[in-house]
């Protein structure tokens, strides 16, 4: 089948980061894919090899419809080509693709049909934690990939390495007013902190600008990294810091303990995202603090938890997601099942 994905790029990488490793993942499964987007400059360090069957496309380029049109996170297809899908005599299967969260409304939404202007039909299609959503982006082997990885050889090549007794701790997040405190706590033991471009190496640059003791903590700032490198570096480290949505589902999978920072809302509701969350993975206590805080829900900072239970239940929780339909396959499979359908009722 022939499929069209748009995206279009806000003022992060998690949109065109996960449109991108779905084309890559339905490729990978026979599909044809077209991704179709307005900014595709990130893709240059992102994803500088490409994929086969993959082709990129200019936002307003004029193209046939396909067979399945997704359109990423609402974001609005151009007027030209919905009018060009309703003038199809079958027009193509039509899937707005939503935003990952473990809130109970996501169970309910999953799957739900929404009639459109011109006799098109919307599906919407929502990832998720459990075999009642469209489950999350995985590529078939990763986690015996991650196996054979030694992060510390891989960190040393290039520069990173760590000192005996050091733990690694890698940092991607967005402004966050928590963050003094993080370093604080991570001044108390042996510390390597890898800084991913942006608001992490920003800002921690400039907070220890102006500090005379830095303790056991020492800081490195890495470049942008290809999405196959930023898993290596997840796997590699002790601790990952991640933000929004891409890079929470590849902590998911390097299995080691993570902290989420959900995209900050004037009006708190990321903070419901974060509860939600939190009892997806079954969190314990110690954690669920140290979140809330470093999202901004509650006032001091916690210590960090103890890492030998907190990675036992990563781990454990990884695997169990794993043995679920990965996104892809789950929406490969509900196409194929509303395909049929429309076929058998003309």
């Amino acid at each position: 089948m022939q499929w069209t994905v748009f995206c279009h790029v806000i003022d992060n990488f998690g949109d065109v980061g996960v449109c991108w490793r779905l084309a890559c993942e339905l490729a990978r499964r026979g599909q044809a894919v077209r991704l179709v987007i307005d900014d595709p400059q990130t893709l240059a360090w992102m994803a500088p090899c490409g994929a086969q069957n993959v082709s990129l496309h200019a936002w307003h380029e004029a193209l046939p419809a396909g067979d399945v049109v997704v359109e990423a996170f609402g974001c609005e297809l151009p007027a030209a080509f919905v009018n060009a899908m309703a003038l199809q005599p079958r027009p193509p299967l039509w899937i707005n693709l939503e935003y990952l969260s473990a809130e109970s409304y996501v169970e309910r939404s999953h799957g739900l049909l929404s009639p459109h202007a011109g006799g098109l039909n919307k599906w919407f299609f929502y990832p998720g934690f459990n075999r009642r959503t469209g489950g999350l982006l995985r590529e078939p082997g990763l986690l015996q990939r991650r196996a054979t990885l030694d992060g510390r050889v891989w960190l040393a090549e290039r520069g990173w390495a760590a000192q005996n007794g050091e733990r690694v701790v890698s940092l991607f997040c967005y402004d966050n007013p928590a963050l003094p405190a993080l370093l604080k706590e991570l001044e108390q033991a042996p510390s390597l902190l890898l800084l991913t471009p942006g608001p992490a190496q920003q800002q921690v640059l400039a907070l220890r600008q102006h500090r005379s003791n830095q303790g056991a903590l020492r800081v490195v700032s890495l470049p942008w990294l290809s999405q196959d490198d930023y898993d290596h570096l997840l796997w590699a480290c002790d601790i990952n810091f991640v933000r929004g949505e891409d890079s929470l589902v590849r902590a998911i999978w390097a299995g080691a303990p993570w902290v989420w920072q959900a995209y900050p809302q004037d009006d708190g509701v990321h903070h419901r995202k974060v509860e939600a969350l939190l009892q997806a993975q079954g969190a314990s206590p110690e954690v669920a603090a140290f979140w809330r805080a470093w999202n901004g829900s509650a006032p001091v900072l916690p210590t960090l938890p103890a890492s030998s239970p907190w990675a036992h239940n990563v781990r454990s929780w990884s695997e169990r997601l794993c043995g679920q339909p990965s996104l892809a396959d789950a929406l490969l499979a509900f196409v194929i099942d509303k395909t049929r359908a429309q076929k058998a009722d003309c």
